[in-house]
């Protein structure tokens, strides 16, 4: 039985043609992630910004009554309630600030909760409590500055394991690979407004690791290409470094997206975020991998030279008179 073979022997694409148009492309996409992100802002869960928030199903109905229910809490006299839908459209979250002097009587926050949750029941009988979040204000301060500061270490460390590994040049190819597939990723959360909470976080980490790992790939290629062909010129030996590793990238970017893209039909709506982070990650690593870490090396003067020393003089001399 022959084997099926997603990518045919000698493929020879020439990516690297086409390496100006693209990263004109992504510096467009970073810069109008980062816009989104600095004008819309994300939509920070309970984990971040601190206070309440109670998920709450509506079993018999098709569409959550989302104008109705903020009327109905913010007439119970804890301020106006922040609804949004939850995944299924008879699904919401409400969210909710602690009360004041909650973060000194935690007992102020359980008794908010349990008349919130009282009013929509006796309202709504086909209404289910799906759970209840709470965290305090100094709390979700310390979580957001302790999960940003470690993307931050996450690259910053990717990129000099990469340095020691390789040379300084493939350090800086990662990083930007590193901050371009994380930055349009927060741009596609500042776009949709999915809840943004540590899970979010943890698949932004996720994403880091898969991204590092595919670059690892195609820049230990280049290297041994680098010693093999010393006389090829950069754009071809990119190319032909990008191909070699091809089929494999396909191959793995392929099998995860079978269970993303199941995960995000079928799955459960509490990791829907995590799981379109995730989808999206996969596109956009595999992308930066080919058009953001490995064009980088031309500009930066990558060359033969990075790893086999060039012959000194003496020795070329020494080399004539034998």
């Amino acid at each position: 039985m022959k084997l099926l073979k997603l990518v045919p022997d000698h493929t020879n694409i020439h990516f690297l043609k086409w390496r100006v148009p693209f990263y004109v492309i992504s510096a467009l996409l970073v810069f109008a992630s980062w816009g989104l992100v600095l004008t819309r802002g994300l939509n920070l869960g309970v984990d971040f910004v601190g206070g309440q928030m109670i998920r709450v199903t509506f079993e018999r109905s098709a569409e959550a009554p989302v104008a109705t229910l903020r009327s109905e809490v913010d007439k119970l006299g804890y301020g106006e309630p922040e609804i949004q839908r939850f995944g299924t459209p008879n699904a919401i979250s409400i969210r909710m600030k602690l009360p004041d002097g909650a973060d000194r009587d935690p007992s102020l926050s359980d008794k908010m909760s349990r008349t919130i949750t009282a009013a929509v029941k006796a309202a709504h009988p086909d209404a289910r409590i799906d759970g209840v979040d709470s965290v305090s204000g100094k709390v979700s301060k310390e979580l957001g500055w302790d999960a940003f500061r470690a993307l931050g270490l996450a690259a910053l460390f990717v990129a000099g394991y990469i340095w020691l590994r390789f040379e300084w040049q493939f350090g800086i190819g990662a990083l930007l690979s590193l901050v371009h597939d994380v930055s349009l990723t927060l741009g596609m959360f500042a776009l949709t407004h999915l809840e943004f909470d540590l899970n979010i976080v943890a698949a932004l980490l996720t994403l880091i690791g898969y991204s590092l790992n595919d670059t690892i790939v195609v820049y230990d290629r280049i290297r041994e290409n680098l010693k093999k062909y010393r006389k090829m010129p950069m754009p071809e030996l990119l190319d032909l470094s990008v191909n070699e590793t091809l089929a494999r990238t396909i191959v793995t970017s392929l099998s995860m997206l079978i269970t993303l893209v199941a995960l995000l039909i079928f799955g459960p709506a509490v990791i829907f975020g995590f799981t379109a982070a995730i989808t999206l990650g996969i596109f956009v690593g595999t992308y930066s991998s080919i058009y953001m870490a490995a064009p980088i090396l031309i500009w930066l003067k990558v060359s033969s030279k990075s790893f086999v020393p060039a012959e000194v003089k003496s020795d070329a001399q020494v080399a004539r008179r034998g």
